[in-house]
């Protein structure tokens, strides 16, 4: 069910969805985020008419995805939200890291409203471009009677964000969402809903607050046949705030891996352990080490730079009681 009033923002942060090839039969030698925001809703005849905003935040491929748009993003779009006349926000955004930016604004904002990014695998000048039509569905949802939460729309496919994972290096419906399956589907231009809007409580912009560049560092190190520790010890001399396992299997660890792990825990690191295969959840711990739950690991690595932030935040606000 559809909605007719509200406006909805659509915001732009680049992606193949706005890149350009030099033939339209070019999937692959393409430039990405070359189109503003206005030109792809612009290029979309049935969002014309509709009350839609248009603005840029960002214009970056998502495999440069940065702390600082991170930041202007969840700027922009709380900002948006909070407007009574606004019934949603669009993103779009690149594939590659979308999965992350959608878990980093979920956990961040965990809004009311529908906060739908998009994306697309083919660059605006495919011959087949299949970012208008994620658009239009991203656009479709948002304006959806009782939409809420941060979801993602691709191949007609609705996601919550804490279930996305992108599949497919090529294909247009690239994404999924496990065993937790998708929220819905976008059919004859209406959406079906499989089962409840995603909620829970937001974290708040106060932890997301500090300069971009002071954002604590966190990494992720993966569990293989000779994996010894020697990785983690590096990045220790270099200074590092928090470490993600991806751990094979149930997030298991070689012994080497495991003790360089509760080492660097033992010197303050947050450290989650996650699986490096594509579905199941992460069960019990290893070594006093904690699991990451269903969380990949790109969601565990936001997770736990988030945990460092509130840390860190609520550090400097006990201080100055």
């Amino acid at each position: 069910m559809q909605s007719a009033s509200g406006v909805v923002v659509v915001l732009g942060s680049g992606g193949t969805i706005a890149g350009t090839a030099a033939s339209a039969q070019e999937h692959l030698a393409y430039r990405s985020a070359q189109l503003g925001v206005a030109a792809l809703v612009a290029a979309v005849p049935a969002l014309h008419g509709l009350p839609l905003e248009a603005e840029q935040v960002a214009q970056v491929d998502s495999k440069d995805m940065s702390h600082a748009v991170w930041q202007a993003l969840a700027q922009r779009v709380a900002l948006h939200l909070a407007r009574p006349e606004v019934q949603g926000v669009v993103v779009t955004h690149g594939t590659d890291t979308l999965e992350e930016t959608a878990y980093f604004l979920h956990r961040v904002l965990a809004p009311a409203k529908p906060l739908v990014l998009t994306a697309a695998m083919r660059p605006a000048t495919a011959l087949g471009a299949d970012g208008p039509q994620n658009l239009l569905d991203a656009v479709t949802v948002a304006r959806s009677a009782g939409a809420r939460g941060v979801l993602a729309v691709m191949a007609g496919d609705v996601f919550q964000a804490a279930d996305l994972r992108k599949a497919h290096t090529y294909r247009t419906d690239a994404f999924e969402a496990g065993e937790a399956g998708r929220l819905g589907r976008i059919e004859a231009g209406a959406l079906r809903c499989f089962r409840p809007w995603p909620a829970g409580e937001g974290l708040g912009m106060a932890c997301i607050a500090p300069p971009p560049d002071s954002w604590p560092r966190v990494e992720i190190v993966l569990n293989h046949e000779g994996a010894d520790g020697r990785v983690v010890d590096a990045l220790l001399g270099q200074g590092l705030d928090g470490l993600v396992l991806a751990g094979t299997g149930n997030g298991t660890l070689s012994m080497a891996l495991a003790a360089a792990a509760l080492r660097a825990q033992a010197g303050g690191v947050h450290v989650l352990r996650a699986s490096r295969c594509a579905w199941g959840t992460v069960l019990g711990e290893e070594q006093a080490l904690p699991g990451a739950g269903a969380l990949s690991p790109v969601q565990a690595r936001v997770e736990v730079l988030l945990q460092c932030l509130v840390q860190r935040t609520s550090g400097v606000a006990a201080r100055a009681g």
